[in-house]
């Protein structure tokens, strides 16, 4: 075998095998080990089905067997395709009512720059701002910056938390106008209901899928919340994505994507600031969410990035229809 066509077949593996696997576990939907995490690259597969299919279509007058491959990676790439267009297509959304800037942010044990997270809440215009991972140093930061005048109404506290959890429990939720009725939602981290501005909103963390059975028990919880037909929002870091079965199933509840409603596009949040495991990867897998019921619309949707954590910043602009 010439050197030329054994690195067409391990170019094809590469590109072809992982496609494969990717598709066979959302489709399946597990929620256990490692399946878990790597559902998370499903969009992924699309360009491994693409360069695939390249590699095939160059040999296919001379092989037979090459139209077997094709049509395998024509059917993924059709499939997949199917799964992303809603990020890209489908009509927008109309509302005319008053918009409410929301803005959600995972500061990393902390360690998010206090000053950017004002900065940008200040640049928006953000009407409520949801943050997870709050210590009291941050929180003292924030303040400091200013968030205590643009934002006096809270709810939550910082949570310093138990191994393996130290710093990484307490959610916040600010808002310019008064936060109503708080009530603490049964998650591991801080999770929360409130109503702000007439709508009630959950203000989420979810255990990460590195815990499997805290990240099933977590959105076993959230669903049950979200599922209260008062609820309209909910916005935080779920750490999951569309592709993951607790999201489709919120989908399959009535919740829409923000970012499916405004046709924003691949709005990747994590990781961010060459924060995993010191590599410098730009952001690859959406965690961070904003969704909504049919009584909002998003109307605009963008990511900001924050120096120190390793989310970018999810805001979202809603009206009521």
């Amino acid at each position: 075998m010439s050197a030329r066509r054994v690195l067409w077949w391990v170019l094809l593996a590469v590109t072809l095998v992982p496609a494969l696997l990717l598709s066979v576990l959302r489709v399946a939907e597990l929620e256990q080990g490692q399946a878990v995490r790597l559902v998370s690259f499903a969009p992924y597969a699309l360009p491994g089905y693409a360069a695939a299919l390249l590699l095939l279509l160059a040999v296919v007058r001379r092989r037979r067997a090459a139209r077997v491959g094709v049509l395998l990676a024509l059917a993924g790439l059709v499939v997949h395709a199917w799964w992303l267009a809603p990020l890209v297509t489908g009509p927008t959304t109309e509302a005319d009512g008053e918009p409410l800037t929301v803005m959600s942010s995972n500061l990393l044990r902390g360690r998010g720059d206090a000053a950017a997270v004002v900065a940008a809440a200040v640049a928006d215009d953000v009407d409520v701002l949801v943050l997870q991972e709050v210590t009291a140093a941050v929180l003292a930061d924030l303040d400091r910056a200013g968030l205590d005048e643009l934002m006096p109404h809270r709810i939550g506290h910082p949570d310093a938390g138990e191994p393996p959890f130290a710093d990484t429990v307490g959610t916040m939720v600010f808002a310019r106008t008064p936060l109503e009725q708080p009530v603490r939602l049964g998650t591991e981290l801080q999770s929360w209901r409130v109503e702000v501005e007439g709508l009630t909103l959950l203000a989420l963390h979810s255990n990460a899928p590195t815990d499997p059975a805290g990240w099933i028990s977590d959105h076993a919880v959230l669903r049950e919340a979200a599922r209260d037909p008062e609820v309209d929002l909910l916005v935080g870091d779920f750490n999951a994505t569309l592709d993951h079965a607790p999201l489709q199933r919120l989908v399959s509840d009535g919740y829409r994507d923000a970012v499916e409603q405004s046709n924003a596009g691949w709005q990747p949040t994590w990781p961010d600031n060459g924060l995993f495991k010191g590599l410098p990867l730009p952001p690859l897998v959406a965690i961070d969410h904003v969704l909504t019921q049919p009584g909002l619309a998003a109307t605009g949707v963008w990511t900001v990035p924050i120096e120190g954590t390793d989310h970018r910043a999810i805001l979202v602009e809603l009206r009521r229809r």
